[in-house]
């Protein structure tokens, strides 16, 4: 395919190199192409190595693909010493790999659940683990994909939930660690952004569906993939600690202990005993099967 043209090359991107994980697909394929666009050279590293391939070739030679596991270490600290050896160093990383499991605690594998924390959030930790020796040489910027789940909660994604409550925790800590070397941290705070992971979780389970619909205000609404990676370019530029998406998710974080409170908590479980009956009715119907149909989650190894 013709390579993306770079439409303003004097962005704060314009030759920064960025390191994107979970870049086949979704939020992490998007935000490469607007990266791209504003000049950057970018490294796409996966587990999806023909996906990873065609989104590198649609970006134009320039950039790179590394098929990487994001919970190897060793994996990572090599897709980095790539992406330094081909671009001369490392500006910005993004974590962004993610999976989301199709189960309840009680329906549940041990190894779903626990595959769901090591993937979104040792992963997350890993992967600025592999790229900060090189990020603080040019006194760069970490982008953690974190999500509106890390202060809301919802029957079905009790492991999503704690993983990406840790990523925010963990950010926030990283940022005091870091920031006497010029090294900049963001968190950003998605909710239901229209990727094959959450369609495919949708289209699995019918009840989670109809749950999500009920929810009020932008906790319930979905947003396109492209106004996604909007933000979380504009993020890059600005270096900003916060990114909601869409930004009426701010207040809601704003207000987190509110949502979670006594009261909510109780309207929540008057729903959730209806619910969750027919949720897990649906998962009982995969036949055992605990991640979406594009999800790298059931790999004995690695994910997106």
């Amino acid at each position: 395919m013709a390579s993306i043209r770079r439409q303003r090359p004097r962005t704060p991107l314009a030759g920064k190199a960025v390191l994107i994980t979970g870049a086949a697909r979704g939020i992490g394929a998007e935000l490469a192409r607007r990266a791209a666009a504003r000049g950057a050279r970018v490294a796409l590293v996966g587990l999806e190595p023909e996906q990873l391939a065609t989104v590198a070739d649609e970006l134009g030679p320039e950039h790179l693909w590394v098929e990487a596991d994001v919970t190897d270490a060793a994996a990572l600290e090599a897709a980095v010493q790539r992406t330094v050896d081909t671009f001369g160093g490392l500006d910005v990383v993004v974590a962004n790999a993610g999976i989301a499991p199709l189960t309840t605690v009680m329906t549940s594998s041990a190894h779903a659940l626990a595959r769901t924390i090591e993937v979104n959030l040792i992963g997350a930790m890993l992967t600025a683990h592999a790229a900060l020796p090189e990020i603080a040489k040019r006194k760069g910027h970490v982008q953690l994909i974190s999500s509106a789940a890390a202060f809301t909660v919802l029957p079905g994604m009790s492991a999503y939930c704690a993983a990406k409550a840790g990523v925010e925790r963990f950010g926030d800590a990283l940022r005091l660690e870091v920031a006497h070397r010029g090294i900049t941290v963001a968190s950003a705070h998605p909710t239901w952004i229209d990727t094959d992971m959450v369609r495919d979780t949708e289209e699995a389970l019918p009840t989670f569906e109809a749950t999500r619909k009920q929810l009020p205000g932008p906790l319930g609404a979905f947003t396109s993939v492209e106004a996604c990676a909007d933000a979380l370019v504009e993020n890059l530029e600005t270096r900003g600690r916060r990114v909601f998406v869409p930004g009426s998710v701010g207040v809601v974080s704003a207000l987190r202990q509110l949502v979670t409170g006594v009261v909510a908590e109780k309207v929540a479980m008057a729903v959730s005993a209806k619910r969750v009956p027919q949720l897990e009715r649906d998962i009982a119907a995969l036949n055992g099967r605990e991640f979406g149909k594009n999800s790298v989650g059931d790999r004995s190894k690695g994910a997106a």
